[in-house]
Formats: C-alpha cells, sequence, structure tokens
C-alpha cells in the first residue's frame, strides 16, 4: 500500500512548520558565525606570532642534527672466547711434576683414575701410534708452542695415541735431553693427556713419549653415527 504524506489542512500546522523551518535557518545561522568566528581568531594568532618573531628562513638539510644515537661497538665475542682458550692452554715451565711422575725408571705418567694396567699396554706397544711430534732443534719456546697445538688438534680430531720425540741430548751438554723433563711438564698439564711412557727402544725408547689422549669430539661423532 503506498504511503502518502498527510495534508495540512489547518493554519496552525502550518505555523508549526514555519516556526521549524525558521528554527532550522537560525541554528544554521548560528553554526557559520561561530566557524567564521573561529576562522578569524585562528588567522589573527597567526599574523600575531608572525608580527613578533619577525621573518624565519627555514633550515638547510644538510645542516641538520643527526639525532639518532651511536651504535656501540661490535664485541669480538670470538676473538675473546679463542683468547680465553688460549689463556687456559697456556703451559708453565715452572710446573712441578716430581709428585706427579710415577718413580719407575722411565718416570711414567696417569692420571687419577686411569688403571695401571694402560701403562703396561703403552709400555708394551699395545696401542697403535696414529701422529707424532718431533721437537728435535726446536727453541723452548718454539716447542711448547708445537706441543700445545699437536695436542690440541689431535685431540680434536679424535687421535688417542700420538709420540712426542724430545731427543736424548746426546749432543747437550752432560748429554742430558734439556726438553725430556719441560716435555714431561707441558704434557701433564694439557688436561687432553690421560697418560705417558717412554717409548719402546723401537718408538725411540729414551728420546720419545708415547701419549694416551682422551676420546676427542671427532671420536665420539664416528662412534655416535
Amino acid at each position: 500500500m503506498k504511503k502518502t504524506t498527510p495534508k495540512l489542512n489547518q493554519l496552525s500546522d502550518l505555523k508549526q512548520v514555519k516556526k521549524e523551518i525558521e528554527r532550522q535557518a537560525a541554528e544554521a545561522a548560528a553554526k557559520e558565525a561561530a566557524r567564521i568566528e573561529a576562522e578569524k581568531k585562528r588567522r589573527a594568532e597567526k599574523e600575531l606570532f608572525a608580527n613578533s618573531v619577525g621573518r624565519v628562513k627555514p633550515l638547510t638539510t644538510e645542516k641538520k642534527a643527526n639525532l639518532l644515537p651511536d651504535l656501540p661497538p661490535p664485541i669480538p665475542a670470538q676473538k675473546q672466547l679463542d683468547e680465553q682458550a688460549v689463556l687456559r692452554e697456556a703451559l708453565s715451565d715452572e710446573w712441578d711434576t716430581s709428585s706427579l711422575l710415577d718413580t719407575d725408571e722411565a718416570l711414567s705418567f696417569r692420571r687419577p683414575g686411569i688403571g695401571i694396567d694402560v701403562i703396561r699396554k703403552l709400555r708394551k706397544g699395545e696401542w697403535s701410534i696414529q701422529k707424532q711430534l718431533d721437537l728435535h732443534n726446536l727453541r723452548t719456546e718454539e716447542a711448547r708452542d708445537a706441543l700445545g697445538k699437536f695436542i690440541r688438534e689431535s685431540h680434536k680430531n679424535g687421535i688417542r695415541c700420538v709420540r712426542v720425540v724430545h731427543g736424548k741430548g746426546l749432543g747437550s751438554p752432560g748429554k742430558v735431553s734439556v726438553l725430556k723433563p719441560k716435555v714431561q711438564s707441558w704434557l701433564i698439564q694439557k688436561n687432553q693427556v690421560l697418560a705417558f711412557v717412554q717409548a719402546t727402544p723401537l718408538q725411540g725408547g729414551a728420546g720419545a713419549l708415547v701419549v694416551l689422549l682422551q676420546a676427542g669430539a671427532a671420536r665420539a661423532a664416528r662412534a655416535a653415527a
């Protein structure tokens, strides 16, 4: 059914409509007047500020201040770890080994927990020598550094038994090996070393040591595979 607008038949209805129209017109006029007044006020404040500070010139971009904080320098974490590892592995020439070596003719060594049977097997040559280091003709500092690197890399690569040749000292004053006691001391200071004995005559005799190392990471990885 079509909706139709009711007709205004009475004079009172016409008057009511007129009043409503006038009211709406008055409200619109008041809003417009308020807007114009606010705009005038804003312009006046802007002109007042401009007159107070005078003419200004914008800063050029190249002279703007850099307010970003400076980044801290990078920390060489790996270098610090490497240096700490070197310090831990540093070998001293002042290490007293007299109470650590077994008092036999060859002054063998074994760490606590390592059985005497390990020493016997090393003496008999039952451990296969996998790698060797010859310290002949090296100065003390060179020999110490070479031995530390040799033990570290051998252990890392999973090598268990090595031979270290220090010489018999036949060319030294008094026919005594200068390096032999030092090598013994250095080996005792290396945590990777479990035991060592004087080599058999076929392996170098009094001029060499046979050294047993802990199982390294490489060997453990192969065993797990």
